[in-house]
């Protein structure tokens, strides 16, 4: 599936390498292909108050469209 840049996501499962969970949120900001064809994005991951916490890049299966049914969450997250 293709997302639209500059779009939030949900995360489709756990990034243990980045401490994230399935349902965190993401801010698209760059789509790239991979070598062998696979689609991919760098994500912003944004805390609480809006301030970066890390940029980092997933694949496309790696995302889910956000629902209107879903509602917004906040946790700690150790950087």
């Amino acid at each position: 599936m293709t997302f639209p840049l500059y779009t939030d996501a949900a995360l489709a499962h756990d990034l243990p390498e980045y401490r994230l969970r399935r349902g965190d949120l993401v801010h698209l900001v760059e789509h790239h292909l991979a070598p062998n064809g696979a689609e991919g994005y760098s994500a912003e991951v944004l805390g609480a108050k809006g301030q970066t916490l890390a940029i980092i890049a997933v694949s496309a299966k790696s995302l889910e469209e956000l629902r209107d049914d879903e509602v917004l969450s906040v946790r700690a997250i150790t950087l």
